[in-house]
């Protein structure tokens, strides 16, 4: 049932999206004078339609998609050719260019308009210095250098590279720079305004490794870790564990006991490890090959984030949301980088459909997540499908606004329109791509689900 659930609330919001994004063209197109013969939401049989200012309106039965049609068509469903200015075709290449963004341009804001609901209700991380973690490198720095980093002072950017969020600042730290080298953090002073730079050295050292993060306290219900984050090299590069999962038992020892770190650590190399842990309130055990592991200690910048309880933190909320689509993008070009530089596998920088269904199956299923903390992750996935659609509508891709926009361009660029044959070159080689696309995300997917 969770799966029918999940397929349900995945075109529920693929559905919304599109309609949003072909609203975009539509409103544009007519309030640049471009004529619009029929505005469809959804797609399949017609539930409910009507005509008004000459355009066919219609509400369809399956919410997977939607379409504006710019041309009229005749009775076998061929497109009428017209010298009609009005109509999209014969309109001026900078009308045609705005009508191209306006969707890519809709779900940008839909999605600004959901992180603002998002945060306005569950608060939203800042760049807001707080404090430094003990014994941790930011720690450290502070002491040696004699200097604290007053309250509030905001991290602007790491190794030189601008940060905009809490969400890029993340994967420059754990993903995009390795934990056993120095990071120069660019702080901005709340009280000068002025820029100051603190390097952070590492502390490396060698212990056994588990292969988990996972929050520090012991969970009451389960008497064990929740793990947060698993290391891709656990077990030998197949790990067993899963992030939501909690760890109650090494061989049988409690985590929660007192004896538990010496036990631990006097394991060797490559031993094996029996552990018991608890999976959607399900206990499982399975074997773990341990591993030593050269680490560093943490970096320890600590941020605060902020709950909207007045005008001020309202607006703290809006420009939170304002900078995400920044960040999403940038870090949807900063994994594609890592991809073809091979420190990130292929197979995890596309998700299509079933990858998506996946996502909301495991929120579903969770039985540890309350319906409110449910409805804010899918809710929360749904504005990052939205701002990444503005980053895949861009792809110079048949039928998506990407292919359009060079076209125009080129247009605009040689003073006249492209001859029909160059045109289905370029569309050809789009539907290829297109095709090569939907295969590697499919088959994305499935790699993913079978490593798990």
């Amino acid at each position: 049932m969770s799966i029918f659930w999940s397929i349900v609330f995945i075109i529920i919001i693929l559905g919304v999206l599109c309609t949003v994004h072909e609203l975009g063209h539509y409103l544009v197109a007519r309030s640049l004078g471009i004529k619009a013969y029929e505005v469809s939401i959804f797609v399949g049989p017609s539930l409910v339609n009507w005509r008004h200012n000459g355009v066919d309106y219609e509400i369809r039965s399956i919410p997977i998609g939607a379409y504006v049609r710019f041309t009229d068509v005749d009775e076998e469903g061929n497109p009428v050719s017209s010298d009609d200015p009005s109509e999209l075709v014969n309109s001026p290449r900078w009308k045609r260019l705005l009508v191209a963004l306006a969707g890519p341009f809709m779900n940008l804001v839909l999605g600004f308009i959901l992180f603002v609901c998002l945060y306005s209700f569950t608060g939203y991380g800042s760049l807001d210095i707080a404090d430094a973690m003990y014994d941790s490198q930011f720690y450290n720095v502070l002491m040696e250098e004699n200097q604290e980093v007053m309250t509030s002072d905001t991290l602007v950017a790491i190794n030189g590279k601008r940060v905009f969020s809490y969400l890029e600042y993340s994967y420059e730290m754990y993903e995009g720079i390795s934990s056993i080298d120095e990071v120069v953090l660019t702080i901005k002073s709340q009280s000068t305004g002025e820029l100051y730079d603190l390097t952070l050295t590492p502390e490396i050292s060698t212990r056994p490794m588990l292969g988990i993060t996972h929050y520090p306290e012991v969970n009451e219900k389960y008497n064990g870790w929740e793990v947060i984050e698993v290391n891709e090299s656990q077990n030998n590069g197949h790990p067993v564990l899963q992030v939501g999962d909690y760890l109650t038992h090494v061989n049988g020892i409690s985590v929660a006991s007192e004896e538990f770190e010496e036990f631990f650590y006097s394991m060797n190399e490559g031993d094996a490890m029996e552990l018991t842990y608890i999976r959607n309130g399900v206990e499982y055990t399975s074997p773990c090959v341990k591993t030593m592991i050269t680490y560093a200690n943490q970096r320890g910048v600590i941020f605060y984030s902020y709950r909207v309880t007045d005008f001020k933190t309202f607006i703290g909320a809006v420009k939170t949301a304002a900078v995400m689509p920044i960040s999403i993008i940038r870090l949807s070009v900063s994994v594609i980088q890592d991809a073809f530089e091979g420190q990130v596998e292929a197979y995890n920088v596309v998700s299509g459909p079933v990858g998506m269904t996946s996502a909301v199956v495991e929120v579903v299923d969770d039985v540890d997540t309350s319906k409110a903390d449910k409805a804010i992750t899918v809710l929360t996935l749904a504005a990052f499908i939205s701002v990444g659609l503005v980053f895949t509508n861009m792809l110079p891709i048949p039928g998506l606004d990407g292919i359009q926009l060079i076209l125009i361009i080129i247009e605009m660029i040689i003073g006249h329109s492209i001859s029909k044959k160059t045109e289905n070159i370029i569309n050809g080689i789009g539907f290829c791509i297109l095709i090569a696309l939907v295969i590697f995300a499919f088959t994305s997917d499935i790699i993913r689900i079978i490593l798990e």
